[in-house]
């Protein structure tokens, strides 16, 4: 059975940047930075300067969702702690049909931004995107809206029906 030990789940455009490594991470405890982006994970410049962000002594994947669902599929992570960082919920949704248990989703930013249903002033989702964070909510795992950890976390189903 695929397992994989997420202890941190954002939906951030920027994926790792200054915000979610100084003001996020720390507080986790997790010993890898799983990036799941075909884009990022498929250009060597864009990857290298990703992994700038990362906090020296930790692991970082910045992958495919195939070579994603590979490694969780052969259990390549054992009961490492993952941070782990998408685009999409849609990203998030899939790695949770695996059979992998996610507490939380903070949503931050989208590259999606005053199109869809509007979380906030810097998130947006498409309708594909709100289907699949209805079956993220269906699996057990609670959606917030949150910018940084200043801001206050809002409940995706305050806002969206």
């Amino acid at each position: 059975m695929a397992s994989l030990n997420v202890v941190f789940a954002r939906i951030d455009n920027r994926l790792m940047h200054g915000i979610v490594m100084t003001q996020y991470f720390p507080s986790t405890g997790a010993k890898r930075i799983m990036v799941v982006d075909d884009e990022i994970a498929s250009n060597p410049a864009r990857k290298e300067m990703m992994n700038l962000a990362k906090p020296n002594g930790v692991a970082s994947s910045i992958i495919t969702w195939e070579k994603a669902k590979e490694n969780i599929l052969a259990d390549k992570y054992g009961q490492q702690t993952i941070f782990l960082l998408a685009k999409s919920p849609i990203t998030i949704n899939e790695i949770m049909k695996l059979g992998i248990k996610i507490d939380k989703l903070i949503i931050g930013c989208t590259d999606l931004l005053g199109e869809g249903h509007k979380l906030s002033d810097r998130a947006y989702v498409t309708d594909e995107e709100l289907q699949a964070m209805r079956e993220i909510r269906d699996k057990g795992c609670k959606i917030v809206v949150q910018h940084n950890p200043q801001t206050p976390q809002v409940d995706v189903w305050s806002i969206v029906k």
